[in-house]
């Protein structure tokens, strides 16, 4: 690859428009947009596999191949953002995710309909990493907790939003119209974004960087043998999975010793020795590995221990994002006011207490009891989200911010992908049976039960690391950076 010139940053010019809001709304809805892509598409696989005569196998890649192609590449693009400019990639991104929605909505084959949902996470991943590295830039440093806060909110309104607006659009256009709707959204917040966000100064070329396409490369392949070991096997952990997870030990490793070599790595392995860093990774990893257990056993609970249709499913299931994206702002606000750190515990703590209640919870109480522990759960999770990104983002000099963007939120789609795998596993495993439709209620209690007293480990766990490695409240030494124009 060619290589990429990078300069040190001079002060923002001003921005088109006066006020930094309009410029931190076009990273909510850049956040909006991407979430949307990976909610919205679940509830129309059906209806996909009906349309374009294939398989429900062969139709889940329309959802597999955006969120492979939003993991894998999801560093590689938060470094490409610090070499080449953070606003510059993210407006790149906007087009790529408006484009490919045309493409996925003009699609006439099942493969052309995946290459497009493919391109789409790429640019999703350009929006999810770039708005949270360039918070820093658009908003003062005290405004930071709160607009983490929002981007959270907005996240977690795509997610509860997804299925009841795809849902809407299928009735009423058709499946096409899943994608084709992003088309006004895109270009409107591609035009929000490129009239508002800070345009830097060009200085002369002072130095010459390399993209680190041989580590790019390693890390997509690792990333995706991982990803498809944890969700391949439908529902059994075989020989399959078995080959996916070595490939993906022996791609990490390879990954390791080339960028311990590279003059310009991918991922500088110096950051892994800072421990306040990877506290707050491994934290985030942790705390996604627990929300997934809410998805995989929440819906079996309430349809088969609790007897609730389909509907009734679907509304209490809508309660956990709907409470963090109410939670979102005023955890903002709270982590500026109190501090990342407290509200950082606070929320570990309460995802906690969640995780106590839903292993104890009896079929009893019913929905309240089941919505009160779900509650309090994702409270607790909204809190930490929002603090943990702050603190994180809040100590990282400004060239690496793209690339440590690019971490967080690997981090938290590796434990998603974890948290389907092996406490799915031990859903299954405690329910005695690899045919949970077929379970018993007291089976899929048991189930329940033994399932969230894994994750009230794991968020015991968390809580260790973050006591154990705080992460810092201080911003290092703004360094020089690229243009970022």
């Amino acid at each position: 690859m060619k290589p990429i010139h990078t300069q040190p940053s001079r002060p923002a010019t001003a921005s088109r428009f006066s006020s930094p809001r309009w410029a931190l709304a076009s990273l909510a809805l850049s956040t909006l947009l991407a979430s949307l892509g990976a909610s919205v598409v679940a509830v129309a696989l059906p209806t996909l596999a009906q349309a374009l005569d294939t398989s429900f196998q062969q139709v889940q890649w329309v959802v597999l191949a955006y969120l492979l192609a939003m993991t894998t590449l999801i560093v590689s693009v938060g470094r490409l953002g610090d070499l080449m400019g953070r606003r510059k990639l993210l407006l790149a991104g906007i087009a790529l995710f408006t484009l490919a929605s045309l493409l996925c909505g003009l699609a006439p084959s099942l493969w052309l309909l995946i290459a497009g949902r493919a391109l789409q996470g790429l640019g999703a991943a350009i929006m999810m990493t770039l708005t949270l590295a360039l918070v820093g830039e658009t908003v003062a440093q005290e405004k930071t907790a709160s607009a983490m806060g929002l981007l959270a909110t907005l996240s977690a309104v795509g997610t509860a939003l997804g299925p009841s607006f795809g849902g809407l659009l299928i009735s009423g256009f058709g499946w096409q119209a899943l994608f084709l709707v992003n088309i006004p959204l895109g270009l409107l917040t591609l035009w929000l974004a490129w009239y508002s966000l800070p345009v830097r100064q060009v200085p002369p070329k002072t130095e010459t960087i390399r993209f680190d396409t041989t580590g790019t490369v390693l890390l997509a392949l690792t990333l995706a043998a991982y990803a498809l070991a944890m969700t391949a096997g439908r529902g059994s952990f075989g020989g399959l999975n078995i080959a996916l997870l070595l490939a993906a030990l022996v791609g990490g490793a390879l990954f390791v010793r080339v960028q311990s070599r590279a003059v310009s790595p991918l991922i500088p392995l110096a950051v892994f020795r800072d421990k306040p860093l990877v506290s707050g990774l491994a934290t985030s990893a942790l705390v996604a590995t627990i929300m997934m257990a809410t998805l995989l056993v929440g819906p079996f609970y309430l349809s088969i221990t609790l007897g609730l249709p389909a509907t009734f499913v679907g509304l209490t299931l809508a309660a956990g994002p709907t409470v963090a994206a109410l939670a979102g702002v005023p955890a903002g606000r709270l982590a500026g006011r109190f501090g990342a750190q407290p509200m950082r515990f606070a929320g570990l703590a309460t995802m906690a207490l969640g995780c106590l209640m839903l292993s104890l919870v009896p079929p009893a109480l019913g929905i309240a009891g089941y919505i009160s522990a779900i509650v309090v759960t994702t409270l607790g999770y909204a809190f930490f989200q929002t603090a943990n990104n702050t603190a994180v983002m809040a100590d990282v000099a400004a060239q690496r911010r793209g690339v440590i963007a690019g971490l967080l939120n690997l981090s938290r789609n590796l434990g998603f992908f974890t948290g389907a795998c092996v406490l799915g596993a031990v859903f299954a495993s405690a329910a005695a049976t690899n045919e949970i439709t077929r379970a018993s209620p007291e089976a899929v209690t048991n189930g329940l039960h033994t399932t969230f007293a894994a994750a009230l480990a794991m968020a015991v766990l968390a809580v260790v690391i973050a006591l154990r490695c705080r992460v810092p409240e201080r911003l290092n030494e703004v360094e020089d950076t690229p243009d970022q124009a």
